[in-house]
């Protein structure tokens, strides 16, 4: 049977006003402040439910269409609305592992009860001072207990404006991992990742996202058709049999792009389509926890077991190298050693068994005795974590989760995961719970990208999903990756410090910056080096390692949290220069990141609170430095009204921290 096209047409206006008699009733949601609106059914024709989103009064998507197809429902003929709820929200939530500490839920909410032909159907939309998001519900019906559909969003606009888009999906490709390109919505082309930044103009960002992704197939963007200038969003069909690059990790594998792409029992809600607006990048970035209010609470009780902080990977993959990364982690105010691919066995051979120890040949000879490893971090208050790939863990998490458990093991990273089909959706967010039952904290590594499942269960700590450091990547990317991949959340950049890469990526005050600017509650440091009584490792195989050294300014790397209080974005120029400041307690932490060409910038410190003193170090790159990362270290005195003055030049970075006296 030829699906049956159901289509919806949304406008943004946020709040309900009936008009006069003689006029049609509008129907729209505003937020708290009234900066942002949606407005619905807005025509004289109601056989599409159409949107628009305004800002600041300026419509910045025009009329729009959400489209649903199906062959067990019919959405034909005049759609009726046959009630509307409103309702408000206006609470905070508290956590230990975001950006914030103290999170604001401020939102105005619609629900718009539809009728078209026989068929029922629900429009849930949220107004937040931070944008605006719409979720639609399929109720019970008849006696339908399950339904198969197809979702694409049609947004249009009136200009041609310019986007941040990562590449093109094909075979092969990573795309959630990719190089970011500004190009206009014109040249926007299929798999563009999620938050999508559209720059409206110089005081209006945008950013298309989503969140409570959890059983569902994922969204991405391409070029619309519905307008000159339009973007549509479509969801990821069914993967095929694939196979997976052993180097890159890309999937390479065909997708059936027609068809139903999501199998749902009734009643069911949807994923929230999300539009992020601020006045800036700083402001989408400051105000990137809209993606985690759209998923409900916390599911675990006491959370007290779950622990972010600072990892070394360890990649002898020795009892020796253990010993020696765990003496270097406790020493260093660090939390965990991660041991990476090959302990048990080769992790692309579906025949490796993660409830051994099986050394991959090529990776360790070994000996690796992982319970007296854990036995000895035990003592020193340092926790381990395992890497696993998925081919060990599908069909198999229920057997390996206990065996890890029983040998002391706290976390787990997931490697090489599927993605972007309902199937692979839906495996991976199981897998975060159960997790969960045996207290395991997770890194969720390669296409992986949050849409804010953490705050539900927030052992699920970070991921990648990130174009990081294991791809060499320039400063100007990093300054990208900043203001577009961030605004989903967590990202695992994997930072490197003695590595040759540094010197092709930025500085090593940069570096420095990286854990301020990118946040991640599990934050990967040394990802190349060694701990210096660890054995040598010349196998080539994770690239140019260096023994850690004692350089004045890793005071810094032992000082930086990897959770914050409050957060503050100072410069957001993306592709160019960016500065985040951060507290932890009475502490203050400051990343900057310059891009190609030289910055002479002035801070000033009005965060900071009035009449107190600070001392502050600052880091920051002088080739004058007699240390193999070059990187000089003063010392001032500030209070809130002080300005400092700081010369950047071209790829490098500073860092400070602030400490009040």
């Amino acid at each position: 049977m030829k699906p049956i096209q159901f289509k919806l047409i949304i406008l943004f206006s946020l709040c309900i006003v009936a008009s006069s008699c003689s006029k049609k009733e509008v129907i729209e949601v505003t937020s708290p402040n009234a900066t942002k609106k949606m407005v619905f059914l807005e025509g004289d024709k109601n056989n599409d439910v159409s949107f628009s989103v305004f800002y600041n009064q300026k419509e910045v998507i025009q009329s729009s269409v959400l489209e649903l197809m199906s062959e067990e429902l019919n959405f034909t003929g005049t759609i009726t609305v046959e009630n509307i709820e409103k309702s408000s929200v206006n609470t905070t939530w508290t956590s230990r592992f975001n950006e914030l500490s103290t999170i604001p839920d401020h939102y105005n909410q619609i629900k718009i009860y539809l009728k078209q032909g026989d068929a029922k159907f629900n429009i849930i939309a949220r107004a937040y001072n931070e944008g605006v998001a719409f979720a639609y519900e399929i109720p019970e019906q008849g006696d339908l207990t399950e339904i198969g559909l197809n979702e694409n969003i049609h947004y249009n606009f009136d200009k041609d404006y310019e986007v941040w888009s990562t590449p093109k999906r094909e075979k092969g490709v990573l795309t959630a991992q990719g190089e970011y390109r500004k190009i206009p919505i014109s040249a926007l082309q299929e798999g563009a990742e999620r938050p999508l930044v559209i720059e409206i103009n110089d005081t209006v960002k945008i950013a298309l996202a989503e969140a409570r992704l959890v059983d569902y197939a994922r969204m991405s963007f391409n070029t619309g058709i519905t307008s000159p200038y339009s973007i549509v969003s479509t969801l990821d069909g069914k993967m095929g049999e694939q196979k997976q690059d052993t180097i890159t990790g890309a999937v390479i594998a065909e997708r059936k792009n027609d068809g139903t792409k999501v199998h749902k029992t009734l009643p069911f809600q949807s994923p929230w389509r999300v539009v992020m607006m601020g006045n800036s990048h700083g402001e989408l970035l400051e105000q990137n926890y809209l993606i985690q209010n759209l998923n409900p609470p916390s599911k675990i009780a006491d959370d007290s077991w779950i622990t972010p902080g600072k990892v070394l990977r360890e990649t002898t993959l020795t009892t020796q190298g253990g010993m020696a990364a765990i003496d270097f982690v406790a020493s260093h105010n660090m939390q965990y050693v991660h041991f990476d691919a090959g302990w048990y066995g080769n992790e692309m051979d579906n025949a490796s068994d993660a409830t051994t120890i099986t050394l991959d040949p090529k990776r360790s000879k070994g000996p690796f005795d992982i319970e007296a490893i854990t036995k000895y971090a035990k003592e020193k208050g340092v926790k381990v974590m395992l890497y696993v790939n998925r081919r060990a863990l599908e069909n198999k998490l229920d057997v390996v989760l206990p065996v890890l458990k029983a040998w002391g093991v706290s976390g787990i990273k997931y490697g090489f995961v599927r993605v972007g089909d309902q199937d692979a959706t839906a495996w991976m967010h199981e897998a975060v719970k159960k997790a969960a039952e045996y207290e395991m904290v997770l890194d969720i590594h390669d296409e992986y990208r949050p849409t804010g499942f953490s705050r539900t269960y927030p052992n699920l700590l970070t991921q990648e999903g990130i174009r990081g450091d294991e791809e060499t990547v320039p400063n100007a990317h990093t300054l990208i990756t900043m203001f577009t991949r961030s605004l989903a959340g967590a990202a695992d950049n994997t930072v490197c410090y003695y590595n040759t890469r540094v010197d092709k990526m930025g500085s090593h005050a940069s570096q420095l910056a990286k854990t301020v600017c990118i946040f991640s509650p599990l934050q990967f440091l040394y990802w190349y080096d060694k701990a210096p009584l660890a054995p040598i490792k010349d196998d080539g195989l994770w690239g140019d390692t260096r023994t850690i050294g004692n350089e004045p300014e890793l005071e810094f790397f032992n000082a930086v949290p990897t959770t914050w209080d409050e957060t503050k974005v100072l410069r957001a120029e993306i592709g160019e220069l960016g500065i985040i400041a951060r507290r932890k307690g009475n502490d203050w932490f400051i990343g900057g990141i310059n891009g190609v060409a030289p910055n002479d910038v002035t801070l000033d410190f009005e965060f900071l609170e009035e009449g107190a003193s600070y001392k502050v170090k600052v880091y920051t790159d002088d080739e004058n430095v007699n240390t193999r990362t070059q990187v000089k270290i003063e010392e001032i005195t500030i209070s809130r009204d002080s300005k400092l003055d700081i010369n950047i030049d071209r790829n490098n970075g500073f860092a400070m921290h602030i400490t009040k006296e």
